[in-house]
């Protein structure tokens, strides 16, 4: 066995031995990478793992991140998820099954402001799994229904993984225009996701909602209204061309905090010193694994393991039905038990060639990995979006499966038709070119 090949699987072994004794993911990625170095010998250890891991995190675009994050705790906390949630119920309220059509379309709404699954499934979950439960909906079916939906908000921008990919690209994908074409894909999954609701409630007979008059109808839309311009606002700005997405993120910033503090007045002077550190410890630990993932990305680059892995692959089949479901089904796995940052910027350069020269575009393929990644979110063992939402509902993971499965249906069958389709993620993009 030559150097490289035992550095390799060195790092492949201490990654995954950590991973199984719960050591967090970014110092997974550290400590394995340093330990491939090692096994090298050939290299200063230490200085090169530091130095690429402050060079992968020397970005401007990656401002944008700890900006939006703090934008998405303002609305967490600033009352913004419950002015959706009636508007929500003005629209789709009435039907049969109607308190899940509102759970899914104000999580499409809120997760597109936040950019956050977790945000999204804390601050409509919150509200709406209670709501239901009182309204004799089954608890394990509104959970569900809270845990899937909350993943739409990161393929309808702004999006902080939509940024991440763009990184991980090499800037071959602008942000704005992975921004863009996330925007039907994830509309199709709060889609379906509707629709197996609907099923479920007709099933068990599932009450109808409220209908309101227009007077009321009217009211709930104008108290919406500040919350929904932030959408466009940001994407508007975006790609209009008047500001990049990281000026876009700044300005989020301070329109969120007008809302939340002076016109909603859910937030109070005296909570905005937790709120910013709390922005500060999530940035930290999404800067940390951005830092760890690239210096990986550079050793197994540096070691030619992309191009091993295309080679591979394309000794298995030429086909390019067949590449992409293989693709598909590697990174529903991966999705599974790692995070969606470290996924993102490890994977991306390793299939991203694969693809391309399959004639695959790379914003098709940013939406396609997405995807795969926000199925991931909802599964154990590492789920967070789903322990999260089973934390707020006081229930189990066991006890939701029997409703998630047919979720994950819906995703999956989501997911492949954008994977077989790409002009549902790249129709938008290119609409955008024509009309500048």
């Amino acid at each position: 066995m030559d150097t490289a090949t035992a550095a390799i699987l060195v790092l492949v072994l201490s990654f995954i031995i950590l991973l199984a004794l719960n050591v967090p993911v970014a110092f997974c990625m550290g400590i394995a990478t340093l330990l491939g170095v090692l096994v090298i010998g050939e290299l200063p250890s230490f200085l090169i793992i530091a130095q690429k891991m402050a060079t992968g995190i020397d970005s401007f675009a990656l401002l944008a991140i700890p900006f939006f994050i703090l934008s998405g705790l303002f609305m967490g906390r600033g009352g913004i998820a419950r002015r959706l949630i009636d508007f929500a119920n003005v629209l789709v309220g009435r039907f049969r099954g109607g308190l899940a059509f509102v759970n899914i379309m104000t999580c499409m709404l809120f997760g597109s402001i936040s950019g956050s699954a977790a945000a999204a499934v804390s601050s409509v979950g919150g509200f709406m799994i209670p709501l239901m439960n009182k309204m004799g909906y089954h608890r394990d079916f509104n959970t569900s229904i809270s845990i899937t939906a909350a993943t739409t908000g990161l393929l309808i921008p702004p999006s902080n993984v939509m940024i991440v990919y763009s990184l991980a690209t090499g800037g071959m994908v602008s942000i704005a225009a992975i921004f863009i074409a996330g925007v039907l894909p994830g509309i199709l999954v709060g889609l379906g996701l509707m629709v197996v609701a609907g099923i479920i409630s007709v099933r068990r007979n599932y009450g109808k909602g409220e209908r309101f008059g227009f007077r009321e109808s009217f009211m709930r839309f104008l108290k919406a209204i500040p919350a929904l311009l932030l959408i466009v606002i940001v994407l508007g700005g975006i790609l209009g061309g008047i500001f990049t997405a990281t000026e876009a993120s700044a300005i989020a910033v301070v329109y969120s905090f007008v809302l939340s503090v002076f016109i909603y007045k859910e937030v109070k002077l005296k909570d905005l010193p937790g709120i910013v550190l709390q922005s500060a410890i999530t940035t930290a630990v999404v800067f940390l694994l951005i830092a760890t993932s690239m210096a990986m990305s550079w050793f197994l680059a540096r070691e030619n393991v992309p191009q091993n892995i295309s080679a591979f692959l394309l000794s298995l089949t030429t086909s390019k039905v067949l590449l992409l479901l293989i693709i598909n089904l590697i990174l529903l796995a991966v999705g599974t038990f790692m995070d969606m940052t470290p996924a993102v910027l490890i994977f991306t350069p390793i299939f991203l060639p694969i693809v391309k020269g399959l004639g695959v575009h790379p914003l098709h393929f940013g939406i396609i990995m997405i995807m795969n990644l926000c199925i991931g979110l909802c599964t154990p063992p590492v789920g967070t979006v789903l322990f999260l939402g089973c934390g707020i509902a006081h229930t189990t993971v066991t006890k939701t499966m029997r409703y998630l499965l047919p979720c994950f249906g819906a995703m999956i069958a989501v997911l492949f038709i954008c994977t077989y389709v790409p002009q549902i993620s790249l129709v938008l993009p290119r609409l955008l070119e024509l009309i500048r």
